[in-house]
């Protein structure tokens, strides 16, 4: 793309804007500053993108978004009609973008492949515990003056096998934490062996096998037409009675229709989710005084061997910080004409 497209101070239209999102971005622009100023001028929408707010990016060269924006076919043609020449990304996965209908466009679309995977790694080891332990029961319990112990016999991790679906850089975290810290058996399934993994013990199986040897399985693949709902009937069908299944990954790993069904008739001993495949009409904004008319999630929400929380793994100081200097980087470097270093392309065909 010849220079003259880029403009030396583009406006970066941010959409899903939270408060947090201002800070680390504010913060990582100007430390990105030269004498000419910031490396963008940010436009913060608190709305989220779709082919309905798309209009409010209009003359903006860039557009940043999140997981929940829907980069589909009409979102870019009217981001492209509005002048927009690149979407970028601050998360890691990119599922929610057309990336034919991106190439099509002439919009060249970058992500954050890396910012901390110890924050999604702590918070799958917080979900392991909690379910494990039994956490959030006994919490609601001593806030109402009740310290009886009855229904909180817990598991140890010592000793246990816990499989681990994907081992890029979080499962890898997971696997030394379960494997170094806990003295767990790892299982791993990816189609790339990682060396870190098997550096700590982890064993690559096939999937068939680690459903039927783990009694804890994780999540931490990318979303793709092969893995979504990877785990549905015909897979819980292969775990061990009494399992726990662990999404910190993206929510269409899942069915979560099968889910309930498994829990209910006891197939899975407990579910702990950061994210769900309907996430985007919920989680990021506050619903405690609406009734949630999604009627599955609510039929979750009523298990006592479930745990929830709202797509907050990745949600830490050095995380946003690092998903804040990325974004501005890739938008930087965009700006100069330098190879986009973290690019995802798809064909135009």
């Amino acid at each position: 793309m010849p220079a003259a497209d880029r403009p030396d101070r583009p406006t970066l239209a941010v959409f899903d804007t939270k408060p947090y999102d201002r800070v680390f971005l504010d913060a990582a622009n100007a430390a990105g500053a030269t004498t000419e100023g910031p490396v963008f001028q940010p436009r913060y929408l608190e709305v989220a993108l779709s082919a309905a707010t798309a209009p409010l990016a209009a003359g903006c060269a860039a557009v940043c978004g999140f997981v929940h924006d829907r980069f589909d076919a009409e979102a870019l043609r009217v981001l492209a009609a509005g002048g927009t020449k690149l979407v970028a990304l601050r998360c890691a996965g990119f599922n929610n973008v057309d990336l034919a209908a991106a190439a099509r466009s002439g919009v060249t679309v970058v992500r954050v492949p890396a910012y901390s995977p110890h924050a999604v790694a702590e918070h799958t080891l917080a979900l392991i515990l909690a379910l494990d332990r039994k956490i959030h029961r006994a919490w609601n319990r001593v806030r109402e003056g009740n310290f009886a112990l009855d229904g909180l016999m817990g598991r140890e991790l010592h000793g246990r096998t816990a499989g681990i679906v994907g081992t890029g850089e979080i499962g890898a975290v997971v696997a030394r934490i379960l494997a170094a810290g806990f003295g767990a058996r790892v299982l791993a399934c990816d189609p790339r062996e990682n060396p870190d993994v098997t550096a700590v013990g982890g064993r690559y199986v096939p999937l068939p096998t680690l459903l039927a040897e783990s009694e804890i399985v994780t999540l931490h693949c990318p979303l793709t037409p092969d893995t979504r709902h990877l785990i549905r009937n015909e897979r819980l069908a292969l775990m061990r009675d009494g399992a726990l299944l662990v999404n910190t990954g993206r929510g269409a790993l899942t069915d979560a229709r099968d889910l309930v069904e498994a829990l209910k008739n006891g197939k899975l001993g407990g579910v702990a989710l950061d994210v769900y495949e309907e996430e985007d009409s919920l989680f990021g904004r506050d619903h405690s005084g609406e009734i949630i008319a999604d009627d599955i999630f609510a039929r979750l929400l009523t298990f006592p061997n479930v745990v929830i929380t709202g797509h907050q793994a990745y949600f830490t100081e050095p995380a946003l910080r690092a998903i804040a200097e990325t974004t501005v980087d890739n938008v930087r470097r965009w700006v100069r004409g330098e190879p986009a270093l973290r690019e995802v392309r798809g064909s135009a065909t």
